[in-house]
Order: structure tokens, then C-alpha cells, then sequence
């Protein structure tokens, strides 16, 4: 079942390092303006697009493949049907916790997937807001 009550969603606030799959070099745009707010809110947000070098100051990888840091949580802000292939990325790797799909994003069979590899799944839901609702 993926993650609801207000404690699991607590506890996954208290992570610190976030690999944001699909972060944009665009202010505006919810995959630049939620991972900026979480940056400024302390948390070591990095940013995942094949398509820029650089945001908020920081080094950007190609694919959650490229990021030698360890991760905690992947926050996805990518179509749901990109999702599986995400997720499926991010279960190569022993160090993510939680996959989280950011608000209108979700696919139930990738995140059964991650439940099955013992990860916490998070769909549907915004981190800055839930950030806000819950921690800030």
C-alpha cells in the first residue's frame, strides 16, 4: 500500500537527500519552483534532466544512473507513463528509500514494484505542499 498516514509521510519528510527526476531550470514550472522550495528549506535536492548542466547552482545528471551521491527519495516529475522506467532505475540502486510521484503522477504497477523491493511509494501527492501541511 503506498505510504497515506500523516506519520509515514512525516518520517519521509525527515530524509535529506532527493534526487528530482525531471527538475526544471524553469522558474514557474512545479519541477523548478517545488524542488527550489525544498532546496531552501534545507533538504540536498539533485537535479535529474538530460537536457540542462546546471540549476539552482548545481551540477545536474543525465539519469538517476549518473549520481554517485546517495539517495534517499526520488521524486518523479515526469509523465506517468515514464514512470516505470524511473522507478525500475531506481531499484538498480541500494540506496533509495522512497519513490515519490509528485502531484497528477502515478502508476500502480511500478509502484507495487517498489512496495514488492521494500520501498516506500508516495503517488499523487506534492512534497512541497505535504512540506508545508506537515513539517514546516
Amino acid at each position: 500500500m503506498p505510504v497515506e498516514t500523516t506519520a509515514e509521510l512525516e518520517a519521509i519528510l525527515g530524509y535529506e537527500t532527493i534526487a528530482v527526476v525531471g527538475c526544471s531550470s524553469t522558474p514557474g514550472k512545479a519541477a523548478h519552483d517545488v524542488p527550489k522550495y525544498l532546496l531552501e528549506h534545507g533538504y540536498d535536492v539533485i537535479p535529474v534532466n538530460p537536457f540542462a548542466d546546471e540549476i539552482f547552482g548545481r551540477e545536474v545528471y543525465d539519469s538517476l544512473a549518473d549520481v554517485e551521491l546517495r539517495l534517499d527519495v526520488v521524486c518523479i516529475f515526469r509523465p506517468s507513463d515514464e514512470v516505470s522506467e524511473i522507478v525500475d532505475a531506481a531499484l538498480e540502486r541500494d540506496d533509495v528509500r522512497v519513490i515519490w510521484t509528485q502531484q497528477g503522477i502515478r502508476d500502480d504497477e511500478a509502484a507495487a514494484r517498489a512496495e514488492d523491493a521494500g520501498r516506500d511509494v508516495v503517488q499523487d501527492k506534492c512534497m512541497k505542499v505535504q512540506h508545508r501541511q506537515l513539517v514546516a
